[in-house]
C-alpha cells in the first residue's frame, strides 16, 4: 500500500526566507520548524521537501552550493532528532519551461513514484501562490503558513489554499487533526 506524504517548501517555511539563499552559516531554523517535522513522523508520513531554486539557473550560486545549505538544515533538524525523508529541487530558471518548477507537479510526481506516495492523501506545506498550486495538480490538501511570503500570499486572497495557518507547526496540528478525523470516520462508518 502506498504511504501518505507532506511535502514542505524549504524557504519561508522550515529556514527564514534569504533570498538566493547559498552560505550555510546563514540557516536558520524557523521557531518550531524541528518539532513540527518530529510531529509530522510520529503520524507515519513521508517528510519530503521540494523546492525551487532558480538562484542555480540564475547563476547566482552552485548546486554545491545548495547542498551545502541543505546538510546544514539537516545538521539543525537532527538536533532535534527531526528527519526529512527526501529533497527535491528545481535548479532551474523560470525561463527555462521545465516540468519540475513547482507548481508543475514534476519533482512531486518523481517523489511519488521514488517513495511509493499517494499524492491525493498527501499535504503540501508552502508560503507561495505555487505551493497551493502545487497541492491542487497533484490532488493534495493545501496549507498555506504566514511564515516566509505566507502573509503577503494570503493577503492576494488567493483562494487555493484549504487552510491558513500562522507556521508549520500549526501546519502539523492541522494535519494531525484532519488525519484523526479521516480515522474516527472510517472506524465510525
Amino acid at each position: 500500500m502506498s504511504c501518505r506524504s507532506v511535502f514542505l517548501d524549504r524557504d519561508g517555511v522550515l529556514i527564514e526566507e534569504r533570498e538566493y539563499l547559498s552560505r550555510p552559516e546563514d540557516v536558520v531554523l524557523l521557531p518550531g520548524a524541528a518539532h513540527a517535522v518530529l510531529r509530522l513522523c510520529s503520524l507515519d508520513l513521508k517528510i519530503v521537501i521540494i523546492t525551487n531554486q532558480s538562484g542555480i539557473g540564475r547563476g547566482f550560486f552552485s548546486e554545491s552550493d545548495y547542498h551545502g545549505v541543505m546538510m546544514r538544515l539537516y545538521a539543525l533538524l537532527g538536533e532535534s532528532c527531526a528527519t526529512i525523508d527526501a529533497a527535491y529541487f528545481c535548479p532551474h530558471a523560470p525561463r527555462e519551461g521545465c516540468d519540475c518548477r513547482k507548481p508543475l507537479p514534476g519533482l512531486a510526481l518523481r517523489a511519488a513514484k521514488d517513495l511509493d506516495i499517494e499524492l491525493s492523501r498527501s499535504f503540501v506545506i508552502g508560503d507561495k501562490r505555487s505551493d497551493m498550486e502545487l497541492a491542487r495538480a497533484i490532488g493534495a490538501k493545501g496549507i498555506l503558513v504566514r511564515t516566509g511570503y505566507g502573509r503577503q500570499t494570503e493577503m492576494e486572497g488567493d483562494p487555493l489554499r484549504d487552510v491558513v495557518v500562522d507556521d508549520i507547526e500549526a501546519a502539523a496540528e492541522v494535519i494531525c487533526r484532519w488525519i484523526e478525523e479521516e480515522e474516527n470516520g472510517v472506524r465510525d462508518g
